[in-house]
């Protein structure tokens, strides 16, 4: 049996999302959302059959032409051509991962029954995704306020008949998608383009897929810091729970009691200990990856919020009888959450790298390079190289988008978050971390190797083995990029269960 998510009121959250997109679920709409949608489309046709007052984008021009009244016969026109002009994206095409979750989130504030759309536009965007149709969109082109306009064009030109769209693997033009679909062009009434294409979907959607694959990377960097530490033969003393109820973070707490249950039972952890301090990147684990846990809970509030919000204008208000020209469309809140998220990530990769280092450093009764034979072998030399390489990059990317605003509209619009700006850096920096991450797991591995016999603990152990069998022990020098790559897909492919993923 298909299994079906009914569009209502009901909250959208991450493991929902995730369900959704990952079981493959089929859309479809709640009574509840069938008369909301219904409603306000019945009130809009009847307040433009009896009103003759400008509404803007609907009897309106947009932008800075909002003050150009257009005539009752051509608000079908005035549609189309917002959604064919705004078509203006470059750049890289986004992962059709993320171009499902647009949809989604689409239809999900469109259902609200304040954006005044027909059932037919709703229901052609939920065809588009129970059928897998992915529209072609492009990384480059929205300013993150009055919505992401131009990825949300590309996203309805298909609608159109227009544009481009991933089906079954490959690429067609709208027009070829609908013949093979026995569709016709959707043709918009008044104002659906103008609530197609005012919206924070491009950076919702963005937010969402990095909020999911965050959470896995927070769990990950705990699990792979866990082993880095019976790699390198610390002290297990700086995670005991006096210390962090004298200062009660909540994510540093949560760390401390992840790294004692990740090595309850290690041999390592057990053997009388050398040195009396670790180093920071070591004992400092519940502080810094408890502050990006902090974060992380921060901004999943934020998109909480958005993704089950109207963010479309004007704003119809079918009970007030009230048409109200606002700005819910502005990305600010996004903007700066998921600039915040980006330096989350990228501290939680920058103390990754640091436990590389050491681990190379031939400290500790381990080889230098953590390998047989340093100097004719160079081992695990430049895989560190890597890891800062990338380290530095993720410090580039993460100068806030949202800082940044440039006129347009000629003026109208003088005020934007750069927020979709946001949304496409924070998926580097996201996948940066998983590439960094993935390097310390190659490295605690070899690390654990010149342990033996000791061993870790069972849950460190059952790690390492899984890994094992992806990226065997490195005995002699060997191209590491090809063991870097399966690190990268091990991490990738590595499955949490959904009550550990999202209790951070």
């Amino acid at each position: 049996m298909k299994q079906i998510h009914y569009i209502s009121k009901d909250i959208l959250d991450l493991p929902k999302i995730q369900q959704i997109i990952t079981q493959s679920y089929k859309l479809d709409l709640s009574e509840e959302a069938k008369s909301a949608i219904n409603k306000a489309r019945k009130y809009l046709d009847d307040k433009l059959a009896e009103s003759e007052r400008p509404f803007y984008g609907i009897n309106t021009g947009f932008g800075s032409l909002c003050n150009v009244k257009i005539s009752k016969e051509k608000l079908a026109q005035l549609q189309e051509n917002l959604v064919v002009s705004h078509a203006c994206g470059t750049g890289a095409v986004i992962d059709s991962e993320i171009v499902k979750i647009m949809l989604l989130l689409k239809i999900q504030s469109l259902s609200y029954g304040h954006s005044g759309v027909s059932m037919s536009t709703v229901e052609r965007l939920m065809f588009f995704f129970n059928n897998d149709i992915l529209p072609v969109v492009y990384e480059q082109g929205s300013l993150g306020a009055s919505g992401d306009l131009s990825p949300l064009a590309h996203l309805c030109l298909p609608l159109l008949g227009k544009g481009e769209a991933w089906y079954k693997g490959e690429r067609l033009t709208g027009e070829e998608i609908l013949k093979k679909h026995n569709l016709e062009p959707l043709v918009l009434q008044s104002k659906e383009g103008l609530a197609l294409l005012n919206g924070t979907q491009f950076m919702s959607a963005h937010a969402v897929y990095a909020l999911i694959k965050t959470y896995k990377l927070s769990y990950m960097a705990d699990a792979i810091s866990a082993a880095s530490l019976d790699g390198f033969d610390c002290n297990l003393s700086p995670f005991n729970e006096l210390v962090h109820y004298v200062r009660p973070h909540r994510g540093q707490i949560k760390t401390a009691e992840r790294m004692l249950d990740f090595l309850s039972g290690s041999e390592i952890a057990q053997q009388a200990k050398e040195s009396v301090q670790d180093p920071y990147s070591f004992r400092c684990i519940p502080q810094v990856h408890g502050a990006s846990k902090d974060t992380l809970r921060f901004v999943y509030k934020t998109v909480k919020t958005e993704i089950n919000s109207v963010t479309d204008n004007p704003n119809i208000f079918v009970e007030e009888d009230e048409i109200i020209s606002g700005g819910n469309f502005h990305g600010q809140p996004l903007a700066l959450g998921m600039d915040y998220l980006a330096i989350a990530c990228a501290e939680l990769a920058n103390i990754s790298e640091r436990r590389i280092y050491q681990l190379v450093s031939g400290l500790r009764q381990l080889p230098m390079f953590l390998v047989n034979d340093p100097g004719l072998n160079n081992g695990f030399m430049i895989p560190q190289y890597t890891a800062a390489s990338i380290v530095s990059q993720n410090k580039q990317l993460c100068t806030p988008a949202s800082i940044d605003s440039i006129v347009s509209s000629n003026g109208q619009e003088d005020h934007v978050s750069m927020g979709a700006n946001s949304a496409t850096k924070l998926i580097k920096v996201v996948d940066n971390l998983a590439t960094v991450l993935a390097i310390e797991l190659f490295n605690a591995s070899q690390a654990l190797y010149f342990r033996e016999p000791l061993k870790s603990s069972p849950f460190v152990e059952q790690l390492i083995t899984a890994f094992r069998t992806e990226v065997p022990v490195v005995k002699q020098d060997k191209v590491m990029a090809n063991e870097i790559h399966k690190a990268v897909d091990f991490i990738n492919q590595f499955t949490i269960d959904e009550e550990l993923l999202f209790c951070s």
